[in-house]
């Protein structure tokens, strides 16, 4: 017998077996709020990447890098012996998944490291690309993150083939697991083709799963470049990037390097994800010749766009107006468009006896036949200088984009100009002693605002923040601009706002961010000392308040939430449940799940309601900062049942006489009906809680109020 047979146990891997999420699909994603913790973290705590950073040597990184871009390997040799287009290819795909609609995707956490990224089909070889920077970050080491030095590769692969580009900020801090957070589409396949008019609907998507943008062979692989446009325009639109940015992106980028389409791409083996383990995570092995150089094979589209494909120049424009275009196949079978009446005076990646027709993809064809395009276009080929300067700029924005203000950029090539789309702020202007803010609690209790209204004002200022791209947040009092001002979850905010107005005005010691944090602070100071618990809210000035031409509204209006259930604002969309978009708004602000929990119950016996009505307010001591919210929440004694078919608000009826106790929502209630919210509301419903209720939301909500403080970094 087996020693198999004989033991009557089986070894069982963890993790293994039918799931939570196979059994219960649209059980709510509070695992979300658990990602990227010190336990998956090698450096600890106590790692400062800011310090390592400032420890580098900068000049000679760059210097290593540049050597390695005609370093060719033979593993996976370089075309015309330069590497560049390959990393500014992994540079710009890097940093290409960011969408402004949440601030998630971007360059800013090395993600394209990890799945679904590092397996996307428009990602195909990209592992090559890292794998060569390896040695590189192997010497630095924790002085340089991927995150930095995928887009750093990027920037020196412009610089050595010519081209002035307008700066680098590096201070991308790596994470060391897939983000779980980002949608990136419902379909099930690869490639699978979405409706383009649908894309604005859709602002977290590209036209097909698995794009960075659209597809190059056109919607659908139509072979038309008019079709394009619709969806060119959405997924870079969706970045925030108007029609030159567009234009200026497009065409710089396809400048340098080529595409890869030597045969057909049956001869393409599995993504690293599913790779076999000898592969060591390089994916897409081909069994087409060598499977390199030559014979690589990526996209499937075999495209050189110019005649100096290693070196900076204007020829992409000249090209794309000076021929007539004819619509081919590649070798692998894939639609792109010749020059038919184009001499053969494009190099051979690998064989300098031979020459090519220049050629160009589906799409770079829309850049001359879209008329809003083409007149772009056409204004960058008379004027290289126009196309050189707003291609440095596009680019910089692309790849810093998701990095947040300026106070987070690190290095010597920072630019010194100040960027609209980067939320610039004023110099500070104030800089009030303990005795100044002393006398602004005093002036503050003094307006008679109500604890409810000062903590509102302070959480809409302050909540705003994304912990995804790093905007948002208390610093610039944005609250008082537009957008910010009209939205309709901040109405409440709007009122109070004049009083603090007037209070800083009056005082002119502090800024009115600061203002509006402190009179937060006040509120919750007064709430913790009714309830028999004394606090300080800790608080440190510094803030600033940002002019109305320092904000970027088109992509602030994109912020405006639909639903905000810290103060019980609005409902679910479709698909996306009231108390899921809870769930995202506290993984925006970088919140535990004890921390959205403790949160949760102290706005809501402050009485913090947008609308400053009594929904979810489970307490008769509203402006006590008790635990009565999660008490009665739990209480037995109650039974709850929606008041209408939407099941979004909820009445709790006493069991024995009918009487209704209290109104909630779907964002209250799922602290009772979440297994995992309900453990964490039943520790602080307790009778020992009360105290430790206090501190942790004393905690949670200074963390809230910071969570845009870079300068105290």
């Amino acid at each position: 017998m087996s020693q198999e047979a004989k033991c009557p146990f089986h070894a069982q891997a963890a993790g293994t077996g039918t799931s939570n999420r196979d059994w219960w699909p649209q059980q709510l994603r509070v695992d979300l709020l658990n990602q990227h913790s010190e336990r998956s973290n090698p450096l600890g705590e106590s790692f400062d990447y800011r310090a390592a950073f400032r420890s580098l040597d900068y000049a000679a990184l760059k210097a290593d890098l540049k050597a390695l871009l005609t370093d060719s390997q033979d593993w996976w040799p370089a075309d015309w012996g330069s590497y560049a287009g390959l990393f500014i290819r992994m540079a710009w795909h890097s940093a290409g998944t960011y969408r402004m609609v949440d601030g998630r995707g971007g360059a800013g956490r090395g993600q394209q490291r990890f799945a679904p990224l590092n397996s996307w089909p428009d990602n195909v070889s990209l592992d090559k690309a890292r794998r060569l920077l390896w040695p590189i970050k192997q010497k630095y080491g924790q002085a340089i993150s991927w995150a930095d030095l995928m887009i750093l590769a990027g920037n020196v692969a412009l610089e050595n083939s010519g081209f002035r580009t307008f700066g680098f900020g590096a201070g991308r801090e790596d994470v060391w697991e897939p983000d779980l957070d980002v949608n990136w589409g419902d379909e099930k396949a690869w490639l699978a083709h979405r409706d383009p008019e649908a894309l604005a609907q859709h602002p977290l998507a590209a036209t097909e799963m698995g794009l960075i943008y659209v597809n190059p062979e056109g919607p659908n692989a139509s072979g038309d470049p008019a079709s394009a446009a619709p969806a060119i325009r959405a997924t870079f639109g969706n970045m925030a990037m108007d029609d030159e940015e567009i234009v200026a992106l497009i065409a710089g980028g396809h400048t340098l390097g080529k595409t890869h389409g030597a045969a057909a791409a049956s001869h393409v083996g599995a993504d690293p994800e599913a790779a076999p383990i000898e592969q060591q995570g390089l994916g897409w092995v081909s069994s087409h010749g060598s499977g390199v150089g030559a014979d690589a094979i990526t996209s499937g589209l075999e495209v050189i766009w110019t005649q100096t494909p290693t070196q900076w120049s204007h020829q992409y424009f000249e090209n794309l107006f000076k021929y007539e275009w004819t619509q081919v196949r590649s070798p692998a079978g894939a639609i792109q468009f010749e020059a038919q009446d184009a001499p053969e005076n494009i190099p051979d990646p690998f064989d300098p006896a031979k020459k090519r027709k220049p050629t160009m993809l589906v799409t770079d064809l829309t850049l001359r036949f879209d008329p809003g395009f083409e007149k772009i276009s056409r204004k960058f080929l008379n004027d290289p200088q126009a196309f050189n300067e707003a291609f440095a700029r596009a680019w910089f924005k692309l790849t810093h984009r998701d990095m947040g203000p300026k106070a987070r950029y690190l290095g010597p090539e920072v630019p010194k100009e100040d960027l609209v789309w980067q939320d610039p702020l004023p110099a500070p202007v104030h800089a009030p002693s303990a005795a100044d803010i002393a006398d602004l609690k005093s002036k503050i209790a003094a307006t008679g605002l109500s604890v409810g209204d000062l903590v509102s004002v302070a959480w809409a200022s302050a909540s705003t923040f994304r912990g995804g791209d790093k905007r948002g947040g208390a610093n610039g009092a944005r609250l008082a601009l537009a957008p910010q001002k009209d939205w309709a979850v901040n109405q409440r905010a709007a009122k109070v706002l004049p009083v603090l107005q007037a209070v800083q005005q009056a005082s002119g010691k502090a800024s009115l961010a600061d203002v509006i944090v402190l009179a937060g602070g006040v509120g919750v100071e007064q709430a913790a000392q009714a309830a028999g618990v004394g606090v300080e809210v800790p608080f440190t000035p510094g803030r600033v308040d940002a002019r109305q031409d320092q904000t970027e509204v088109a992509s602030f209006a994109v912020m405006e939430p639909v639903a905000e259930g810290f103060r019980n604002f609005g409902r679910g969309q479709g698909k996306t449940s009231t108390e899921a978009l809870l769930i995202d708004k506290a993984q925006q602000l970088t919140l535990t799940a004890p921390e959205l929990t403790v949160l949760v119950g102290g706005l809501r016996v402050l009485g913090a309601n947008a609308d400053g009505s009594d929904l979810g307010v489970l307490t008769d001591r509203v402006g006590v900062l008790s635990n009565d919210f999660f008490v009665n929440l739990l209480d037995m004694a109650t039974a709850w049942q929606a008041t209408d078919a939407s099941a979004e608000v909820f009445e709790g009826r006493d069991r024995r006489s009918g009487a209704v106790k209290h109104r909630a929502s779907r964002a209250d209630l799922v602290f009772g009906s979440n297994s995992v919210l309900r453990a964490l509301a039943e520790v602080y419903a307790s009778s020992d809680a009360q105290t430790k209720f206090v501190q942790d939301f004393v905690a949670a909500w200074t963390k809230v109020m910071n969570l845009d403080r870079f300068d105290l970094a």
